[in-house]
């Protein structure tokens, strides 16, 4: 996928014009995780970022996508070529679920977020249009901009544009749901399923692929417990947290308010929100010093804490 010099796109040439190189400013696009990372700071100029699917490549599995299209209308536009991508999909932008960081339910089947976002195209706090990454991963070198740009949540540069990875959709997905099953167990007794999720009592499991994979797959989650077919995954609650994935094992309602875990993975959604936690000082200072490098005058998105989830 060869793309033209940015300067030559009038599209992202007009958003960074808006952009500018002055005062604070951040990107508006359908706010589903607008709270997260605390508010935006009061007087903060709002911008919308460029919207359309620019080219969709099926057979190098890769899409270039501005970043205020809707997560709905990129999904759409890969399924009819049988194709999905890592984007968790909450009513937002392809902009914002970038920012945000917030990985798809279904993230053991269809990848991190993180690894998905092969290049960006930002405009900088200088207003300047930078590009970083690239479709083809030996090609590219210097620093890792897609993936600092992943849960930075604006802060480093306002994304206009990038190119993801997409996958094959799966010819069948199942969930299916038991009460009495230990949902680590019921991990290690698959081969690869797409999500696993346990709220303390009930065990919910996706199961991708052929449908005879399925069934075989199916079969062997009946030695761990009674799985039965279910229509979907639960309801899930508006906190989340992050944790390693071996500290699910004590996760307890009270501690948390209510919890459906995501086995394997780390994420927790839970009604109450996470216990703020200092980083380590080494830590602190690096993401300061990235922070002083990327937007020494605190222009973007003024207000927002990628740290404060």
């Amino acid at each position: 996928m060869t793309a033209p010099p940015l300067a030559a796109d009038p599209v992202l040439a007009a958003f960074a014009e808006e952009v500018g190189a002055t005062d604070a400013v951040a990107v508006e696009g359908a706010r589903t995780r607008w709270a997260v990372g605390g508010a935006v700071a009061d007087g903060t100029r709002l911008v919308k970022a460029p919207t359309g699917i620019v080219r969709h490549e099926a057979e190098e599995m890769i899409v270039c996508v501005r970043a205020g299209t809707p997560v709905a209308e990129l999904a759409a536009t890969l399924a009819q070529r049988g194709q999905r991508c890592a984007l968790p999909d909450h009513g937002g932008t392809v902009g914002g679920a970038i920012a945000a960081g917030e990985n798809d339910l279904l993230v053991l089947g269809c990848g991190t977020l993180r690894a998905s976002v092969l290049e960006v195209r930002y405009v900088s706090a200088e207003g300047r249009l930078i590009r970083g990454g690239g479709p083809t991963v030996k090609n590219v070198t210097g620093f890792d901009l897609p993936r600092i740009m992943v849960g930075a949540l604006g802060t480093l540069g306002l994304i206009a544009e990038v190119i993801l990875r997409t996958n094959p959709l799966p010819a069948t997905s199942l969930w299916a749901m038991a009460t009495d099953a230990d949902p680590f167990a019921a991990r290690d007794a698959l081969l690869r399923p797409a999500a696993v999720l346990w709220d303390g009592t009930h065990t919910w499991v996706n199961l991708e692929g052929h449908a005879p994979d399925v069934t075989a797959q199916l079969a062997l989650l009946g030695t761990v417990g009674r799985f039965a077919e279910v229509q979907g995954p639960p309801p899930l609650p508006a906190c989340r947290w992050s944790l390693a994935p071996g500290e699910l094992r004590h996760l307890h309602a009270q501690q948390l308010g209510g919890f459906v875990a995501s086995v394997g993975v780390g994420l927790v959604h839970a009604e109450r929100p996470q216990p703020s936690r200092a980083l380590p000082p080494t830590v602190a200072a690096l993401s300061a010093r990235v922070k002083s490098n990327f937007d020494p005058t605190g222009r973007l998105n003024p207000g927002r804490n990628p740290g404060a989830r």
